[in-house]
């Protein structure tokens, strides 16, 4: 056998590194880091968008789906630039595709997020679901093929 192909079956061979899913508690952290950091995000961009006379009239029936786009961008933006919010960086977590561990598509990220929407309606249920699940996760999660892992070593670290 010669040395390539000694190191190929090698590399079949070889065990995977472990992989530590991370449980409910700390995304419930992570969720509510995020939520602060959306809020400072937010804040500003509504004072300038006032200042520029595009201000959100109180009662406006557009201004709750307007602030839920721009959550929504800047939540998915994090998970395209980083593979994870600020929150997760904080507990060192990433978003990785669930088949292959590495990082998912934008639009397995996309549609993460409107399944955030199944795993709310009912009673919040398939947000629950990630304490009772073996790989721990969400409905959101199986429905885009995604889990939430401890960054593995051979991913760099990310910063905010």
């Amino acid at each position: 056998m010669d040395e390539l192909s000694e190191m190929a079956v090698a590399e079949r061979t070889a065990a995977p590194p472990p992989v530590h899913y991370v449980g409910f508690w700390a995304r419930v952290f992570a969720s509510l880091v995020d939520s602060i950091v959306v809020l400072f995000i937010l804040v500003p961009v509504g004072l300038l968008l006032k200042l520029a006379g595009i201000g959100i009239a109180e009662g406006d029936p557009y201004a709750q789906t307007l602030v839920e786009l721009m959550s929504a961008a800047i939540i998915v933006l994090f998970w395209v630039a980083k593979m994870a919010t600020p929150g997760k960086i904080i507990i060192d977590a990433v978003i990785v595709d669930a088949q292959t561990f590495e990082k998912p598509g934008w639009q397995q990220y996309v549609g993460r997020y409107l399944a955030y929407f199944v795993s709310i309606i009912p009673l919040c249920l398939g947000l629950l679901w990630v304490g009772f699940d073996r790989r721990k996760q969400g409905w959101h999660d199986k429905l885009a093929g995604t889990v939430v892992v401890r960054r593995p070593a051979s991913l760099p670290q990310t910063t905010i």
